[in-house]
């Protein structure tokens, strides 16, 4: 079984915020007050998303809310640009597969 790869990003300064607690993909993480998700999920993981289209792993990539690239989804099944929505605490997010909302 091969380890998980390291997060993408890594925090260099502005250690002082005070930590949030949130879940990714069914685990718990950790981000600090203030980041945005796209910030919170690359600290704790090595890609932001799968591309629905079949072209590997993606990280964002505008970073300005445009680009259609951050999309991830709560277990509700929301829809959320990463870029541009601050992490809070107790939020569950899901970037392997979209949870469609059920009709019924």
């Amino acid at each position: 079984m091969n380890p998980a790869p390291p997060p993408l990003l890594r925090r260099l300064g502005e250690a002082h915020r005070r930590p949030v607690a949130f879940t990714l993909d069914g685990q718990p993480a950790t981000a600090l007050e203030g980041d945005t998700l796209l910030t919170a999920i690359l600290t704790n993981a090595s890609a932001l998303r799968l591309s629905e289209f079949g072209d590997g792993p993606r990280a964002g990539f505008c970073l300005m809310g445009a680009c259609q690239d951050c999309w991830v989804w709560t277990e509700a099944g929301t829809r959320l640009r990463a870029c541009g929505t601050p992490v809070t605490a107790g939020l569950r997010i899901m970037t392997k597969e979209a949870p469609w909302p059920s009709l019924g």
